[in-house]
């Protein structure tokens, strides 16, 4: 089976849906329930790796995430949540609406800018969705995420 019209939008941004991470724990990538993906909260692991650690910062100080890279560790993040989602359904194209981001970002005490480190997810969902891409989101900060990463994203979306 080839790739799918979402895939091929991704692929002309230069993006690829990797194969679904393997759980860390005692839980499943997504699950379906009528005619909804919940994913797990992903985190951004690349070939198995993960790339960046730390908490996000405005400061810039050593050993912090800058925004600008933790807005890509977020479209990580989405998309491996778009490859639970495909592991769950078969095929991307069969998502109507993507209906609900949540994002996490390990941010320190003085940084704010949440919002802004999950438009890297949310740009990829409108990227490979359009319209139906537009979605209700929910961007917490909070002290420390699975393996240092900075930033964890879950997914909600509507299938046909």
């Amino acid at each position: 089976m080839g790739a799918s019209q979402v895939e091929a939008r991704l692929a002309e941004a230069g993006l690829t849906v990797p194969d679904v991470a393997t759980p860390v724990a005692a839980y499943v990538p997504a699950v379906t329930s009528g005619h909804y993906v919940y994913t797990s909260g992903q985190i951004p692991v690349r070939d198995g790796k993960v790339e960046v650690t730390g908490k996000v910062s405005a400061t810039g100080e050593p050993g912090t995430v800058s925004l600008e890279e933790a807005q890509r560790q977020a479209q990580t993040c989405a998309l491996n949540t778009l490859a639970a989602v495909k592991s769950a359904i078969g095929d991307l194209d069969r998502v109507r609406r993507v209906v609900k981001v949540t994002g996490f970002v390990s941010s320190d005490p003085g940084f704010t800018d949440q919002a802004l480190v999950l438009n890297g997810a949310s740009e990829l969902y409108r990227e490979a969705f359009g319209e139906a891409g537009v979605h209700s989101r929910s961007a917490v900060g909070v002290a420390v995420l699975p393996l240092d990463v900075p930033v964890e994203v879950e997914l909600i979306v509507e299938y046909a």
